[in-house]
């Protein structure tokens, strides 16, 4: 069997298309996140991603930009970890998304 079908090359596949969204400002943090720190998180962090992700695009855009910080400590923590690699890290290569 092939990786790209494998379930977890197809559960992959498909969080990356949810992480994709309507709003090119939370595409450009949340992309990167997915494709350059998602694999080496613990499984509890990626837990979190997957229930951020499932959130509202607005509710993503208050929290990303620092606004407001979410209710839900788990998602504040994955919140805050998006927010740390994007201000650590060049991202001009995800800005033709």
């Amino acid at each position: 069997m092939s990786d790209d079908t494998s379930p977890a090359a197809i559960a992959r596949k498909r969080l990356y298309w949810h992480s994709r969204r309507g709003m090119w400002e939370l595409d450009l943090l949340l992309i990167p996140f997915l494709e350059q720190r998602y694999d080496q998180l613990e499984e509890g962090d990626q837990r979190a991603f997957q229930q951020l992700i499932d959130e509202e695009d607005q509710d993503l855009f208050v929290w990303l930009m620092r606004r407001e910080w979410p209710g839900d400590p788990v998602l504040r923590h994955i919140v805050k970890m998006i927010v740390e690699h994007a201000e650590s890290t060049d991202n001009s290569a995800y800005r033709t998304l």
